[in-house]
């Protein structure tokens, strides 16, 4: 009887870790630079054709490989990194496994040419489909020039999933833009069909994040040290927070991570002058013994596992903690505490076990953002987000029937309704109206624009600039005209008018997040409400904020007026009742 188990030929082999290590034209592009780096460039030069489908070359000017390595570099798990086990436990390099160009060149057509230093000619090599076509004498620079073409041209069930080439370029240029601030001592090109996207010389980190990522921002330097990990990097103000976590730029020994003991680090720093739903803009570099960190659990090399797990989470958020106290931001907070003593980490607990806690903690954590500089627009009216028309004839309803005692620490309104007391989130209760005057406005033709009288320019990240691209037949019945202006770089020529005088900047870039996160395979429907969230939670006061008696009793009409609801667009509550005879029995009146 013929055996059931049999060994793979190495073709197969090979197109099964392409599956794991090459998902996209991105994932090629990350193990070549990766490569690159490894062996000592210091100029790097990416050209894509297609997104990446047609051409992927990356050249640099490393110390380059002999004939017979570049020939054992298209072997499976044949590699300089490591020789032994031991080596697996103090991985320093960004590659280790072998099994990069292997799985490259079993799904393309692969020409690797390459000279070290010393030789008179260099090797090229040809492979196709994983097998080796030619190998000749060429004449070259020092140092590496591989360009993958028809990427997944035998795998057509591979080439399916791919998106279109603005979107995966689009991934490409998110690449370049985290292993350029990896190494800010290294010159960058990134060139899609020819035309240059991205170039940044060698300098240092300040400049390269100024440069990518935080453009405008004002930079805060962070640097720190304990026994378990040595942190340094900046972090930027409150007011470049993104509603995703894209512009968290973590590294571990200049290896980029998402890694959830970090993030968590991070927010835990951050929660007292971040609202809800928003992340900084940060980019750290942490520092530790090889030994220390295990890099070796998947493929992508995108997760991490620490030995001492709780130390770098305690460094990480106390060095963050330290550059935060002495911050503007926290200045006005600031009062004198007991010390309290550090708890090690843990994993924080399911939603449905925090979600109590969680909605106690919201009004604490949150804080508004610096407010934007005052823009100059063609209409001067200015609007107030706090206010609601009064109606002529106020409907009558169960809010409007609720007399207003007063505020609770300008953020919740004390009502009385007979034998209860009813406690209102401003915050909440107008953000609801204002998405239900937004969701009517956008069925009758759309939401009110305004035209800027000097347009607003935005750098956007490569997604970023592909969702509007797709998107801008979504963005203008918001109420945004857009305009591409070289590069990056886009124009605001209007707003939404409900936004006009807040930061519309940051509510775009939310926009495009949601967009990007639902993707167009959403339910319109779905879409839309998630859009006009966005808008109304913008358009409206956050934080603590006083309200005369008029302005609260015309929030509750208004509340009637609308088709009202009893959470906010986002899930939370915005009422809560507590009747006499629960106040009685606490007070042992019962």
């Amino acid at each position: 009887m013929a055996p059931h188990v049999r060994i793979l030929s190495e073709s197969l082999a090979n197109k099964i870790a392409a599956g794991e290590v090459v998902e996209r034209p991105a994932s090629v592009v990350k193990e070549l630079v990766e490569n690159a780096l490894d062996a000592g460039a210091t100029d790097i030069r990416l050209e894509i054709n297609a997104g990446g489908r047609r051409l992927i070359r990356v050249s640099d000017n490393g110390h380059g490989m002999s004939r017979e390595d570049a020939l054992l570099a298209l072997e499976r798990h044949a590699t300089s990194k490591i020789t032994s086990d031991q080596d697996l436990e103090t991985i320093v390099t960004l590659g280790f496994r072998g099994e990069a160009l292997p799985s490259i060149a079993s799904v393309s057509r692969l020409r690797l040419k390459s000279r070290e230093a010393g030789s008179i000619e260099g090797t090229e090599i040809v492979a196709e489909g994983g097998t080796v076509r030619s190998v000749t004498a060429c004449g070259m620079a020092v140092g590496t020039d591989l360009t993958v073409e028809q990427l997944f041209f035998n795998t057509p069930a591979r080439l399916k999933f791919l998106r279109s080439a603005e979107t995966e370029a689009a991934h490409v240029g998110d690449l370049m833009v985290r292993m350029a601030i990896s190494r800010p001592d290294v010159s960058f090109s990134y060139y899609h069909d020819g035309r240059e996207l991205l170039r940044v010389v060698p300098g240092d980190l300040r400049q390269r994040l100024l440069k990518l990522a935080a453009r405008d921002a004002t930079l805060f330097p962070v640097d720190g040290e304990t026994a378990a990990a040595r942190i340094s990097g900046y972090l930027a103000p409150p007011a470049a927070a993104r509603s995703t976590t894209a512009a968290m730029f973590t590294y571990i020994n200049g290896r980029f991570v998402r890694d959830k003991v970090i993030q968590h680090a991070i927010m835990q720093a951050f929660r007292p002058i971040l609202e809800k739903g928003r992340y900084p803009l940060v980019a750290l570099f942490i520092e530790l013994p090889a030994g220390e960190v295990d890099v070796n659990v998947h493929p992508t090399k995108h997760e991490v596992r620490f030995r001492r797990q709780n130390q770098v989470h305690d460094t990480i958020q106390g060095v963050l903690e330290e550059v935060l106290r002495d911050s503007p931001w926290l200045q006005r907070r600031e009062a004198p505490q007991q010390p309290v003593p550090a708890h090690p980490y843990t994993p924080p607990p399911p939603p449905e076990q925090r979600a109590g806690v969680q909605q106690a903690l919201d009004r604490f954590m949150a804080t508004a953002p610096v407010a934007p500089p005052p823009r100059i627009y063609e209409q001067h009216e200015p609007y107030r987000p706090a206010e609601t028309p009064v109606a002529t004839e106020p409907p009558s309803g169960y809010f409007s029937s609720l007399a207003v005692i007063g505020q609770f620490r300008a953020a919740y309104i004390l009502c009385q309704a007979e034998d209860r007391l009813v406690i209102i989130d401003q915050h909440a209760a107008y953000e609801r109206v204002r998405f239900e005057q937004l969701k009517a406005g956008f069925a009758t033709g759309g939401i009110e624009s305004q035209r800027l009288l000097l347009p607003d320019t935005l750098e956007l990240s490569f997604s970023e600039a592909d969702a509007v691209r797709r998107y801008r037949d979504v963005l203008e019945p918001l109420g945004f005209e857009l305009e591409e202006f070289g590069g990056q770089t886009w124009r605001i020529n209007a707003v939404p008018r409900i936004v006009a005088d807040q930061n519309h900047c940051s509510l775009l870039r939310d926009l495009l997040a949601e967009l990007m996160e639902q993707g167009s395979n959403a339910h319109f429907d779905q879409i839309r409400d998630e859009l006009l969230a966005r808008v109304a939670c913008h358009s409206v006061v956050r934080g603590s904020h006083p309200l005369e008696r008029r302005q609260m009793e015309e929030l509750l009409r208004a509340m009637d007026r609308t088709d009202f609801s009893a959470h906010c667009p986002h899930g939370r509550p915005v009422s809560h009742e507590i009747t006499l005879r629960e106040l009685e029995k606490f007070f042992n009146r019962l």
